[in-house]
């Protein structure tokens, strides 16, 4: 069993195409910070290279966008766990520069949360995101 798990949650008031993006960036962003959970490259039996793979299981998870808020503040607090959100001013922005700037002129209370990735110690991880559903 792996030390570490790494969940994404989503909001469940999320349009489904907006909820695939967020899922999508916070994968990415989670395993550029995280470099280890990514895999090497394989080979198959024809000797076509296959990319590496993220070699954790990484349960997709909704919650409601004020869980979201309560979900992000809590993990921010544990010790060894890592916190990447997708908010509305991210989802809204065209821009990387866009983004940055925007979001350091709105208060952290301002922002809506539409996702949340989190990877840690698994008793952390599965102590803040137990209670949460699959997303369906």
């Amino acid at each position: 069993m792996l030390a570490n798990k790494m969940v994404v949650v989503i909001a469940a008031e999320a349009p489904v195409g907006v909820a695939l993006n967020t899922a999508a960036l916070l994968g990415v962003a989670l395993g550029h910070h995280h470099e280890e959970v990514v895999g090497a490259a394989v080979e198959d039996a024809s000797g076509a290279v296959h990319e590496g793979m993220c070699a954790h299981p990484i349960p997709v998870l909704r919650a409601s966008g004020e869980q979201l808020r309560e979900l992000r503040d809590q993990a921010a607090a544990r010790d060894g766990v890592t916190v990447h959100d997708m908010n509305q001013v991210a989802q809204q922005s065209r821009t990387y520069e866009q983004y940055t700037a925007t979001v350091g002129g709105t208060k952290a209370e301002d922002l809506e949360y539409i996702g949340l990735g989190l990877y840690g110690p698994r008793a952390a991880v599965d102590s803040l995101t137990g209670a949460l559903g699959l997303y369906r």
